[in-house]
């Protein structure tokens, strides 16, 4: 059982980190800039660093996380500039600055990896980017979003692999699926609730799950 859930925001594109304490030691979701240093001011070393996805913004902190706590990498697939976009971000002129790191385990779509003490369901929901991956606590009521569905709104599917069709049906098959009360922990925003998105997300209206 998760025992606490602290939420960093990071980066300009002000993208939320997730710290979750379990019965074993701490786990961060995604690795937004600054992550590192909230993490050593709080004296915490998670002991997995877990990505939703490897979109730039996620990840600029990835590398550093891995230096301060020694800990190992999961996602959805290998590192690759691809799939980070920060060759398209310096491009349009940005100047980023990405450190290269290295996924030490490939989660796949449909286990439950066991982490700190916590079971987490792994559900591949591909068309924002093709590694989007929702993390799912079940005894716990909580689901970690990415940037598939948000408070209000969806993942964007204008950038490189990204699909509206596998977004939508990604969304109704692994989150509309859910209890009303499953709290969704999304990539930017606030928090809401998987009865809430039902409801009321105007790019749902109509999905059924």
């Amino acid at each position: 059982m998760i025992k606490s859930i602290a939420r960093f925001t990071g980066g300009f594109a002000a993208t939320n980190g997730y710290c979750v304490e379990g019965p074993e030691g701490a786990v961060l979701i995604d690795a937004p800039e600054g992550a590192a240093a909230w993490l050593r001011q709080a004296g915490v070393r998670p002991q997995v660093l877990c990505l939703t996805h490897q979109h730039y913004d996620h990840v600029m902190d990835a590398a550093a996380v891995v230096e301060w706590a020694g800990c190992p990498v999961w996602a959805h697939s290998p590192y690759s500039p691809d799939l980070t976009l920060a060759s398209r971000v310096r491009d349009m002129g940005m100047d980023l600055e990405l450190v290269e790191y290295g996924v030490d385990r490939l989660l796949v779509d449909g286990e439950t990896a066991e982490v700190c003490g916590m079971k987490m369901a792994v559900r591949h929901v591909p068309g924002h980017s093709p590694d989007s991956l929702v993390f799912h606590l079940p005894g716990d009521g909580v689901v970690f979003a990415g940037d598939t569905l948000f408070a209000g709104s969806v993942g964007r599917t204008d950038l490189p692999g990204g699909s509206w069709p596998l977004l939508e049906a990604g969304i109704r098959h692994h989150l509309l699926s859910l209890d009303d009360e499953t709290k969704v922990l999304s990539g930017h925003g606030g928090e809401t609730s998987v009865g809430a998105e039902r409801r009321g997300n105007p790019f749902l209206a109509g999905a059924v799950e």
